[in-house]
């Protein structure tokens, strides 16, 4: 197998290229009660640094609308091809669809390699849903990070550096035989009433959910204040990265794992939606941080292309401080 630079860069290799397990297979899946109990540890591990919690006051005090030209759903010029795949994401994402997709990928089985060789990987891969840029995304990835890193310099917040990086690695399952809509766009609560805030929200009527009798009401299968946490999302990369991060055991705070996981809620960060989930203040500290973290996943797409050879040393020392420094299995 080849990606548009050539041959895969040199790893461990098992069956193709960095360990891959080719095509499906049957394994044992890890209880739903116990991720939830690894999620809860790792987000334990570490805090955000009180400087770096003064720096999101004035950070979240300068976030604006996104400017003109920016999520464009209307008229860019990819919007036939973004059209079509949220129609395909909303049709198909129902509860039992997201279920069926932790089961397929929670296992960690479908390869191992260090993050940076699965950033080279995003080489290959454009986001189907993006209506603002037709780079590929690890470009993004390096864009996103050092945007970050000229705003939140030094030491103390240089755990927000890595989330940059990180943020949308996840989309390398879309390169293992995930369909596009299942990988990559904003995302969305299922089992509970559809927001009228998801993009193309009139879509989701062809959603089997829309008519579900529990699934559809207000609340759904929540109670109003149990934690943002607790809602299962449409699946896609914000989710399974967030995942493989705890699996590795990643010590990055707290909220920077909120942005990994939930970048693309923008029915919640960005639309107000399931507001009435959150359960403390702790809740409404993610989702300032959130909010912060969208301006420069947004705005970092219109910056010039970085020296990404120049940059791997620092994202490396990063990745060994959050002790992701390794092999991860994805």
């Amino acid at each position: 197998r080849r990606c548009p630079r050539g041959e895969y860069p040199p790893c461990r290799f098992v069956m193709g290229a960095h360990r891959f397990v080719m095509g499906a297979r049957e394994s044992v899946v890890v209880p739903e009660a116990s991720r939830r109990e690894l999620s809860e540890a790792v987000l334990a591990v570490a805090e955000v640094p009180e400087v770096s919690r003064r720096k999101l006051d004035a950070a979240e005090r300068a976030v604006v609308e996104a400017p003109e030209g920016f999520r464009n759903y209307e008229s860019s010029e990819r919007q036939a091809l973004v059209e079509r795949t949220y129609m395909l994401q909303h049709v198909n994402q129902t509860f039992d669809f997201v279920q069926s997709r932790h089961s397929k990928w929670l296992n960690f089985d479908r390869a191992e390699m260090t993050i940076l060789e699965a950033i080279e990987l995003l080489d290959g891969l454009v986001d189907d849903s993006d209506p603002d840029t037709a780079l590929p995304n690890s470009i993004h990835d390096f864009q996103t990070a050092e945007r970050i890193r000229a705003d939140f310099p030094g030491e103390e917040h240089d755990w927000f550096h890595l989330v940059g990086l990180l943020h949308d690695v996840g989309k390398i399952c879309a390169l293992w035989g995930e369909q596009q809509w299942a990988a990559v766009g904003d995302t969305f609560a299922v089992g509970c009433k559809f927001s009228d805030k998801i993009v193309f929200a009139e879509q989701m009527r062809l959603n089997a959910d829309s008519q579900h009798p529990v699934y559809s009401t207000e609340h759904g299968i929540y109670r109003p204040g149990c934690g943002i946490n607790e809602l299962t999302l449409s699946w896609g990369h914000d989710e399974y990265m967030y995942r493989v991060l705890v699996n590795a055991g990643c010590t990055i705070p707290a909220a920077g794992l909120a942005m990994v996981r939930f970048h693309s809620f923008y029915p919640w960060h960005t639309g107000g939606s399931y507001m009435e989930f959150m359960n403390s203040e702790s809740d409404e500290e993610l989702l300032k941080w959130v909010r912060v973290f969208n301006r420069y996943d947004l705005y970092s797409k219109s910056d010039a292309v970085p020296d990404v050879e120049a940059l791997k040393p620092y994202y490396q020392g990063l990745l060994q401080k959050y002790r992701i420094g390794g092999i991860v299995k994805f």
